[in-house]
């Protein structure tokens, strides 16, 4: 049976706080687990196999489960109540928050934090079986169940015309489907097998749609290594970039992270023109995935292909004759004696670099797509290193079990969630009836700040200062973050406010300062505040965005939301130290302040760029602008903020936003005018945050009304469709938000509209 293990080690992985946080999936051979059990997770697969194009992703049954047999608890599944029983009073509020939280209690695990998935690109998972495979690891790292339930997660993703989506709710793609098909092949499985006639289906698919080489180059880059298509037919990416000076905007150095992460291991790869083992099974699918004979493809013109169901940021003419002229000189150029020794020098200096943030990282690296390729240029360095030792210890870190299959997540979201969860929690009447929760979430979060900077010269690689902040999954992975670092620091100030015999000691004022350096460092000079890092680069240089997936990859932009959470921590943190750094945080509040005030849409909107999408930034933003003083009646900003939400309210009462907001820019509504449990539960802490209830309590009402009816018999609340978003084409989904955030709006509607009324 399979078992989550929580804060647990293993041969080559290291450690800054005893792993907290790291969840991972083993398989136990020897434990079959009890009749009940079984048949519980065997119905679970059924129901979302039976529903799972009417309901697009899993609610995380079998971890929740487990944790709440480890908390004596049952999470036997009730129906949602009728919305026309359910009658709004203090009493029956009292009592869903209680059952609300008695459930997301009994599914924390014993470190602290929610275990949960993070569902997102539905190719991830194919990019880390082919370096494993590449890497002939793949029998030693996935044991024969692992492969069962990876082929059951990308047979349960397959949409009915037989692709694969970018995502669980998007139309077929050929990146997912072209690399979801390999990814099935280098599995094990036929090229006829799979249920219905899956793998026919899927190949008819990326035939109909031009065949395989019209894949965007990220999936032009992973066939490649493969073996199964050219490097000729991929768009230079020249190493000897990172041999320019860090003042060029060009030096991959000062890209986004995120991006920067995997474009300098994909040059090195490509520098290398990096082939693996030619076996069979890879010239089969030569012939599997292309609609002509291999040997006869024009590799020059399929570096310019994309398929119209992927080209969301089509290649602009500058970035065509940047590539025509790189391909036709650039490249021959560089391979001629003796410029040639620039391309082993910029080699081995991303082979360094690569090697340093593998290290600083604990080979967790910034991301799963990032990691895949950081492994893979590892082992092309040495197969039989350490560091590569070290990366396979940790690729049970991303990968994760649940009713629909496994699956490679994108990352984890361990101390968002956490901060987060703390912050819904003492917002409820109840909190203290909880005390073991929040202490245990305590733990959680002081254990997870990042205590150390990168070793070494770290500026010189390209990294900030990160000591004091937090990441968004785990402190060992390192990566310091804007928004992550000013929740948790939000939800420390508040549980501050407790008794400590409830909430567990304060932390030491000393890394609350850490915190707030780490805070004031990152504001941009325009006031605004990305993600990662400051801001490195021009804004011109997305016009040399080469992902044709992704839009607004290539700098560190600065967010709504990143900006209102540090306005937020820092309003909060001079009302505890009312002398530390009183002058600086004053006056990046009041830059913060303007730069959320000059983003406003003229509908009364904001843009959420890690969210959907527009209820998402529009809460973030009024939360920002309360927290220094403005409101309702001295605020036109707000007063405009709270119009458009009420304006999109819907007639039951919710709100309910389509991802497609994100991706086209314009407010969307779900199909069939559809509420959504977490949309609505922004909404109202935004109008409730802007006294909503002194003017109209009215829709307050009826959007309480409409979660409490949403409510399962054990306190659960149902799992919707994707409610995160990155880079307008991205969804994700947020496994606890279903819980967070009505736990969060009910306590804030208890307190600020019942009890004050």
């Amino acid at each position: 049976m399979w078992k989550l293990k929580i804060a647990e080690g293993g041969p080559w992985l290291s450690s800054g706080n005893n792993h907290v946080g790291r969840e991972t999936w083993e398989f136990d051979q020897n434990d079959a687990g009890s009749s009940e059990e079984r048949d519980a997770v065997d119905a679970a697969r059924a129901e979302f196999q039976k529903n799972r194009f009417r309901t697009r992703h899993s609610s995380d049954v079998l971890a929740r489960m487990q944790l709440a047999k480890k908390n004596n608890f049952s999470l036997d599944q009730q129906k949602p109540n009728d919305e026309a029983t359910v009658d709004i009073n203090v009493a029956t509020v009292s009592e869903a928050l209680r059952r609300a939280l008695g459930y997301f209690s009994a599914i924390q695990a014993h470190d602290g934090h929610w275990p949960g998935d993070f569902p997102g690109p539905l190719f991830t998972t194919a990019t880390m079986i082919i370096v494993l495979y590449v890497t002939e690891s793949l029998g030693t790292t996935l044991s024969s169940e692992h492969r069962k339930e990876i082929c059951r997660y990308l047979y349960n993703r397959q949409n009915i015309d037989g692709g694969w989506g970018l995502h669980a709710e998007g139309e077929s793609s050929m990146l997912s489907s072209a690399l979801n098909y390999t990814a099935l092949r280098l599995l094990g499985e036929g090229a006829d097998d799979g249920p219905d006639m899956s793998m026919p289906k899927a190949r008819k698919w990326i035939h109909d749609h031009g065949g395989a080489t019209m894949i965007p180059i990220l999936g032009k880059v992973w066939l490649s290594v493969l073996g199964v298509f050219e490097w000729s037919g991929v768009n230079p990416m020249p190493p000897e970039l990172f041999l320019l000076p860090s003042f060029v905007p060009i030096q991959p150095g000062r890209l986004w992270s995120h991006f920067r992460m995997a474009f300098i291991p994909m040059s090195y790869l490509y520098g290398k023109k990096f082939v693996g083992p030619i076996t069979k099974l890879v010239l089969s699918l030569r012939e599997e995935l292309h609609i002509h004979p291999y040997k006869k493809i024009n590799w020059k013109q399929a570096r310019k292909l994309c398929a119209k169901e992927d080209a969301y940021h089509p290649h602009t003419w500058l970035q065509e004759c940047l590539s025509d002229c790189l391909y036709s000189f650039g490249e021959p150029f560089l391979a001629c004696w003796p410029v040639s020794y620039m391309r082993r020098r910029a080699l081995r200096q991303i082979a360094d670099f690569l090697k340093y943030e593998d290290d600083i990282s604990r080979y967790i690296c910034i991301g799963a797509a990032q990691k895949a390729l950081s492994m893979l240029c590892c082992w092309s360095e040495d197969p039989n290193s350490d560091a590569f030792k070290r990366h396979l210890a940790r690729v049970a870190d991303f990968l994760w079990l649940s009713e629909d299959g496994m699956k490679v997540r994108v990352c984890a979201g361990q101390s968002w969630d956490v901060a987060f969860a703390v912050q819904a929690i003492l917002a409820s009447n109840v909190a203290e009836e909880f005390g073991t929760t929040l202490r245990k979430a305590h733990h959680f979060i002081k254990a997870s700040q990042i205590v150390d900077n990168p070793s070494g010269d770290f500026a010189r690689k390209y990294r900030h200062i990160s000591k004091g902040g937090w990441a968004f999954q785990v402190a060992d992975q390192g990566w310091q973050v804007s928004d992550c670092t000013a929740e948790a620091l939000k939800a420390l100030l508040l549980l501050s406010k407790f008794p400590s015999d409830i909430v567990g000691d304060q932390m030491e004022t000393c890394r609350f300062h850490d915190a707030v350096n780490v805070l004031l460092s990152l504001q941009n000079p325009n006031g605004g505040y990305g993600t990662w890092e400051l801001a490195r680069t021009y804004p011109w240089m997305e016009n040399l965005n080469m992902t044709e997936i992704y839009a607004d990859i290539m700098v560190e932009h600065q967010y709504v939301e990143c900006t209102s959470s540090v306005i937020q921590a820092l309003a909060l943190f001079r009302q505890k130290y009312p002398g530390h750094r009183e002058d600086e945080i004053e006056q990046c509040i009041r830059r913060a302040t303007e730069f959320i005030e000059k983003l406003q849409n003229e509908d009364g909107s904001w843009f959420g760029s890690w969210g959907i999408c527009f209820t998402y930034g529009t809460w973030f933003a009024i939360e920002g602008l309360s927290a220094v003083g403005q409101c309702y009646n001295n605020s036109t900003y707000i007063r405009k903020g709270c119009q458009f939400l009420l304006s999109k309210q819907l007639r039951n009462g919710g709100w309910g936003e389509s991802h497609l907001s994100s991706t086209t820019k314009a407010y969307t509504n779900l199909d069939g005018e559809k509420s959504h449990i977490v949309n609505t539960a922004w909404a109202m802490l935004a109008l409730m945050k802007a006294g909503q209830a002194e003017r109209d309590p009215s829709p307050l009402h009826e959007a309480a009304r409409l979660i409490m009816s949403m409510q399962l018999g054990n306190g659960d609340f149902p799992q919707e469709e994707m409610i995160g978003s990155f880079l307008k084409n991205g969804p994700l989904c947020y496994m606890a938000y279903r819980n967070i955030f009505p736990i969060w709006a009910l306590g804030e509607y208890h307190r600020l509209v019942l009890c004050s009324g």
